[in-house]
């Protein structure tokens, strides 16, 4: 039987899948660089999620015994892609099954920072709600507002869908070209080539992008600078596309209104300054954290590795 560690607790229903079919360990607390080496000689299968650091050092082990590292979550750049190729170690995820989870959570976002309800409920929590009076936490208007979409894949695609339908907002895209589908087409969502053209004309701005070297600090100083004062920042994808102090200073400076994240820079860690603003919606990546969407991610990771281990190509191969 062959053996698969997975390095968080899983919903109960899958952890027991596994167990019948693998000789399972489960782990609940982070890997130093020393246990994963020992992990990469003693398992045939990894199960990773967002939280765990594969770089080029963790995989840095002369013929390991691991063959497959199953990601649970769709993006893999917390795995160096060159350093496990180079070893003979391929990769998969679980796309699909989280795009309609994390669009709703970034809706939330949405309408949380436009009706100000983080202030509302810290103000009512703390005693000082003192009854209705007319100006009291005025918001923003969502329906018929400009959303900009930044990386149109199954979820930015979602979160516009949602968006349009519901609310009948204006849709514009920024993508590496333009996508060729009917419910964008549907829409009427525009294509905008480059970002700034988008940034400059968006309401609200929502991120679903791929984190990584290529779209590090994509949004930054200079990238905030072209959104409007009135524009609202929603991030559900990679913490690192967002420069966390640019953000900063930009929100304390007036030039962007709010910002809804739900990733970080260096996730765990939040930058403390965010902390300290109340134009500022922070949750703690619960983009995928339904009890279906989490059940359904570990059954992705099951057919992979069920998949792996009968010689049959990986339904989600990332290499």
């Amino acid at each position: 039987m062959q053996k698969v560690l997975i390095t968080r607790r899983w919903p109960a229903a899958v952890e027991q899948a596994l167990a019948e079919r693998y000789d399972l360990t489960i782990r609940d607390a982070p890997l130093t660089e020393t246990q994963w080496h020992e992990a990469l000689q003693q398992y045939d299968a990894i199960c990773p999620c967002v939280i765990d650091r594969l770089n080029a050092e963790a995989l840095a082990v002369e013929r390991p015994r691991t063959k497959l590292l199953a990601n649970y979550g769709v993006g893999y750049n917390h795995i160096d892609l060159v350093a496990a190729a180079a070893r003979g170690i391929s990769v998969s995820n679980t796309p699909d099954v989280l795009t309609h989870a994390t669009a709703d959570l970034a809706m939330t976002l949405l309408l949380m920072l436009a009706r100000r309800a983080g202030e509302g409920e810290r103000q009512l929590r703390q005693g000082q709600w003192h009854g209705w009076f007319p100006t009291h936490l005025m918001g923003t208007e969502v329906t018929g507002a400009t959303l900009g979409i930044v990386g149109m894949g199954r979820i930015g695609l979602a979160m516009a869908k949602k968006a349009h339908d519901g609310f009948g907002m204006k849709i514009l895209y920024h993508n590496r070209k333009p996508v060729d589908d009917a419910t964008v087409v549907a829409m009427q969502a525009e294509y905008c080539a480059d970002l700034p053209s988008l940034l400059r004309r968006a309401d609200f701005v929502s991120l679903h992008c791929p984190g990584g070297k290529q779209n590090r600090h994509l949004i930054g100083r200079a990238a905030l600078a072209d959104m409007q004062p009135h524009a609202f920042l929603i991030n559900t994808a990679r913490g690192d596309v967002v420069d966390e102090q640019a953000l900063v200073e930009a929100l304390r400076e007036g030039k962007l209104a709010g910002a809804g994240l739900d990733v970080y820079e260096n996730e765990p860690a939040v930058t403390p300054s965010l902390l300290a603003l109340d134009n500022v919606v922070l949750l703690p990546h619960l983009g995928s954290a339904t009890t279906a969407t989490r059940t359904a991610m570990g059954l992705r990771v099951l057919r992979n590795l069920d998949a792996f281990f009968t010689g049959r190509p990986l339904p989600d191969r990332v290499v």
